[in-house]
């Protein structure tokens, strides 16, 4: 029997007097095993395109929280400018720490959960507070640049030079990352109708933090410490998996684990035909319920939640039992901006 889910849904402002728009999955009958904290990719939200993650997750027995980042989804902000990819971490960071101080989840394990550059977002929080997180799932991580894609440094100098003269101009030639991402060609044409999902041309700025990110991550592998969980598609272009491996292989974490999916695309969770989907969460909730213990978790201290970088705007919370699937689909191939894409090739699939 399926556990009824309650979805809530509340803006909150950050630091920088910004509306960010959060939501959370709980299940409705009993407390939750963990919390799991959402780190959407890039040009995603949480509400839509990330729903039948967080009612899976609920329906498992988790309380699952999102958070659209500045300029993404239903945030408030430019479409897609990221000025600073710390503002995302940062941003993050306050209002999951903010959840985490509330008496009912204090002694809750605490799970990140990262899609594409979502899990650059994760592992830069593990990397902020590393002995604040339980672990974390990293579904086809921005984490390296593939070496089939490095740009050329003089490309990026030439970039560099105009960024602040510049920084929200569409610059960045890029494929149609839809097409590249999601296999099931229907749900790649909901993944297209939902207004949500930005889906014009990376703006310079953004770009360029993107690859920062990318480059920064690709030389600190080795200071991942907490237990991982990393899964990856071996068709998948949009993010190479050899990107994967390397985490898995250069991470100093001692519990670790990488699971490559034959002939799976970008879009694991959302992309695939439902059986993939169901045998990716299968292992996903699998991991999880490993690594949930009771009093593994390290009591956060009750400071004042909403003070922490993140202060309380309006509160629109809908109970539901959440039902409906979420789409999301794909088909292609092609070659991607800042080091997000690589050519599809095959590898041999391990555990």
């Amino acid at each position: 029997m399926k556990m009824e889910v309650e979805y809530q849904e509340e803006y909150v402002r950050n630091s920088r007097g910004v509306q960010l728009f959060t939501c959370r999955w709980l299940p409705s009958s009993s407390s939750p095993l963990a919390l799991v904290f959402l780190c959407h990719g890039y040009g995603m939200e949480c509400s839509g395109f990330m729903r039948e993650c967080g009612v899976r997750l609920a329906r498992a027995g988790y309380a699952v929280f999102g958070i659209d980042y500045e300029g993404h989804g239903r945030s408030k902000g430019s479409r897609c400018y990221i000025k600073k990819f710390e503002n995302i971490v940062n941003d993050c960071y306050n209002f999951f720490k903010s959840v985490s101080v509330q008496e009912e989840y204090r002694n809750k394990c605490r799970f990140l959960y990262g899609e594409s550059m979502g899990g650059a977002v994760a592992l830069l929080l593990h990397k902020k507070d590393p002995t604040f997180w339980n672990g974390a799932i990293l579904v086809a991580p921005m984490c390296k640049i593939s070496e089939k894609v490095k740009p050329h440094p003089v490309i990026v100098n030439i970039l560099t030079r105009v960024e602040d003269v510049i920084p929200k101009w569409k610059i960045v030639p890029t494929k149609d990352v839809i097409d590249a991402a999601f296999k099931d060609p229907v749900k790649r044409e909901q993944i297209r109708s939902n207004n949500l999902i930005y889906q014009d041309k990376p703006r310079l700025k953004t770009a360029l933090e993107m690859l920062r990110t990318s480059m920064s991550l690709e030389n600190t592998l080795s200071e991942v410490t907490l237990p991982f969980f990393v899964l990856h598609g071996e068709a998948d272009i949009v993010t190479d998996p050899e990107v994967s491996r390397a985490l898995y292989e250069r991470a100093g974490s001692t519990d670790k684990t990488i699971r490559l999916f034959p002939e799976m695309w970008h879009g694991l969770t959302s992309g695939e035909p439902d059986e993939n989907v169901d045998i990716v969460f299968r292992d996903i909730i699998g991991w999880l319920e490993k690594h949930t213990t009771v009093g593994n978790a390290v009591t956060v201290q009750p400071i004042h939640p909403f003070r922490n970088g993140v202060e309380m705007c309006t509160t629109s919370a809908s109970s539901a039992t959440t039902n409906k699937q979420q789409p999301q689909r794909t088909v292609s191939a092609g070659s991607y901006c800042c080091g997000l894409k690589g050519r599809r090739t095959l590898h041999h699939s391990s555990m």
